[in-house]
């Protein structure tokens, strides 16, 4: 990579918070940042990221072929895609459950009023085996119709052909937000999955898969420690003294917070208020506030 000069990330074809092209070849969101955060660590620039935009059912084939280095696109950390492929997921960026975007002006509380309709989903996810345990589990059924990219699946959606857009929660509230009338639109509270998207990389480098993980663990260190009354920059001191066991030097925590900052300004600039999708923390606060994030010793 160093010699490359780049970090090849494999990102999602475009959903709002997670990862989304501006039209000029810049990326934003949580999982692109994620990339930021490994490119400044390891080549001291974080906007040395390649982007990878990738459909579900391929983005792993980046990871597999070697032509990528990480995949963080919103992409579930599931025990059959570790067996099945040669990858490692390197941590949990953040914990979503799979949902439901409707019309709000047809009064659906449930999925279960979704019962004999069809629904959108993106091809490749694990949508449509959650679809059937959920459903099925209650003697009923839906008729989930796959499109190719999260744009066809939503436009699907709106068009009218498909009830419901079904796709992680997180995930459908950055589409929500680029309907031409938001308000018209609801994501239902209830989650039919737990959907741990993760960090992944290929199983054949130990060395990369522990700066991958700890790169990201120092994101979530970094916030817990100023929760605790420290600061974002003694962690990174803390860090800094592994570096060379990395393979690393001993900046390369500080040079994350100089271009991401901590996880919880990575959340609060793509999800929190200020990105006007105002997502809950909820299962991504930090276990000290009822979240899951329980962040690794650095030390």
């Amino acid at each position: 990579m160093r010699d490359r000069g780049a970090v090849r990330a494999v990102v999602s074809q475009g959903i709002r918070g997670l990862s989304m092209p501006d039209g000029r070849g810049s990326w934003s969101g949580l999982d692109a940042d994620v990339a930021r955060a490994v490119a400044a660590a390891v080549l001291g620039d974080p906007g040395a990221v390649q982007w990878l935009p990738s459909d579900p059912v391929e983005r792993l084939t980046w990871l597999v072929s070697g032509d990528a280095d990480v995949a963080t696109c919103n992409l579930s950390w599931v025990l059959s895609r570790e067996t099945s492929h040669p990858v490692l997921f390197a941590g949990v960026t953040c914990y979503d459950g799979e949902g439901f975007l409707v019309r709000s002006g047809e009064e659906i509380s449930g999925p279960e009023q979704l019962a004999g309709r069809r629904v959108a989903t993106q091809a490749g996810t694990t949508t449509a085996g959650n679809l059937a345990e959920w459903f099925g589990a209650r003697g009923l059924e839906v008729h989930p119709v796959a499109y190719a990219t999260p744009a066809e699946a939503l436009a699907g959606y709106a068009d009218g052909t498909c009830a419901a857009y079904v796709l992680d929660r997180i995930a459908l509230a950055g589409a929500r937000a680029t309907l031409p009338r938001p308000a018209d639109h609801v994501v239902l509270e209830t989650a039919i999955s737990r959907e741990p998207m993760a960090l992944a990389v290929r199983d054949d480098d130990p060395g990369w898969f522990r700066v991958s993980r700890w790169v990201l663990q120092f994101l979530i260190g970094a916030e817990n420690a100023v929760s605790e009354g420290g600061t974002a920059r003694a962690c990174a001191d803390l860090a800094g003294r592994h570096g060379a066991a990395l393979g690393l030097d001993a900046h390369w925590a500080h040079r994350v917070l100089d271009a991401v900052g901590t996880y919880a300004d990575v959340y609060e600039r793509n999800l929190g208020p200020s990105s006007g999708l105002n997502v809950a923390r909820g299962a991504n606060a930090l276990w000290s506030a009822g979240g899951l994030h329980y962040p690794l010793p650095l030390h």
